[in-house]
């Protein structure tokens, strides 16, 4: 069985700590809390849990914070969470048995990172982490802000869930600090343009959100699902900005960097169905019906626009067109998702009327 020593950094996190430590019980063989600086009882709280709770002065910079908490662990294995992460039941079963099994050429092991639910608990925002590495491989964390873990190697994709539950969050810190890198006139890197986008859409600045997105593509250095997203984004900016032809522009832009993806189909169609060009929208929301998610993908995963939301749309096309039975066939699969939904069971009950009559 190996040994495994959970890794975090925190800062004032007293309302959700013990609630994450506790779900880790049993499975982390050590825990380093780096403390960058609370002026709550989080260290107080930290220290019912280890007694390797330790002080590290925050230079603005994750990854040195991550770096250093990593080198304090001596375990073999090396995980890392956030204070508002938790280990569900059903994973934390999952993780056990992964420590009873895991193979010793594994380098790292990815697991799915829940953002968010549905009211039927099916996950509707995910993305992939590298969240248990060997520590003998001495993988880096690399960025100031928005930090990642550089991993190499053989690289294991588990079913294994982290959940997000997080309760507050200094919203302005991130901005602060990309701020601040622009004042002193240092050097970003793709990821920190990128990201720097990222929190000037968060604060609803979208005309300098747009340039900081663009310089990120410019520089043709992103990754793939960052360039992906960072079409997304852009759309989203240029929506809010209410020009729809760049919105629909920067969808289709998506495609330059992978095949289409259910999400940015479901963007064209709607671009198309706003404009009451029903067959347009009909065949961008077909295609997107007809896409399967790789489990294996890395990139952020918008349930809605893989499962239910399509066939619900092409229920209010093909009802706009008066084509009842497709319309009714559609509801029908968007039911198969969400049984309970409000909007579809009217529809169904709306489609049977109209079926016969």
């Amino acid at each position: 069985m190996i040994k495994i020593s959970l890794c975090m950094i925190v800062k004032n996190e007293e309302d959700v700590l013990a609630r994450c430590l506790d779900s880790v019980k049993g499975i982390a063989d050590e825990i380093v809390v780096v403390d960058t600086g609370s002026t709550d009882r989080t260290k107080e709280i930290a220290a019912k849990f280890t007694n390797k709770v330790i002080d590290f002065t925050w230079v603005n910079n994750f990854a040195a914070a991550r770096n250093f908490a990593f080198s304090q662990a001596t375990k073999p294995y090396l995980m890392w969470l956030d204070a508002d992460d938790v280990i569900l039941e059903e994973d934390r079963a999952k993780l056990l048995r992964l420590k009873r099994t895991l193979a010793p050429d594994v380098d790292s092991v990815v697991m799915t990172y829940c953002l968010q639910k549905d009211s039927y608990g099916n996950i509707t925002s995910s993305s992939r982490r590298n969240r248990l590495v060997k520590k003998a491989r001495q993988f880096r964390w690399i960025g100031a802000v928005h930090e990642y873990l550089e991993v190499l190697g053989n690289i294991f994709h588990s079913d294994i869930v982290v959940t997000h539950s997080s309760t507050h969050h200094d919203s302005d810190r991130n901005l602060r600090i990309y701020e601040e890198m622009e004042r002193e006139e240092r050097e970003f890197t793709p990821r920190d343009l990128y990201y720097y986008g990222n929190e000037l859409l968060d604060h609803a600045q979208h005309t300098r959100a747009i340039e900081q997105y663009k310089k990120f593509l410019a520089t043709g250095q992103g990754w793939i699902e960052d360039n992906i997203s960072t079409c997304g984004k852009l759309a989203d900016c240029y929506h809010h900005l209410n020009d729809q032809e760049q919105a629909l522009e920067h969808a289709l832009l998506s495609f330059k960097y992978d095949k289409p993806r259910a999400d940015f189909c479901c963007r064209i169609a709607y671009y198309h169905s706003s404009k009451n060009e029903i067959a347009k929208a009909i065949f961008w929301y077909e295609l997107a019906a007809g896409l399967k998610w790789d489990p294996s993908c890395l990139g952020f995963y918008n349930s809605a626009c893989w499962t239910w939301l399509p066939h619900l749309q092409l229920c209010v096309c093909y009802d706009r067109l008066g084509q009842y039975e497709k319309a009714n066939e559609h509801n029908e699969k968007a039911l198969a998702f969400r049984p309970d939904d409000a909007s579809m069971l009217a529809n169904k009950k709306y489609l049977e009327g109209r079926l016969k009559t």
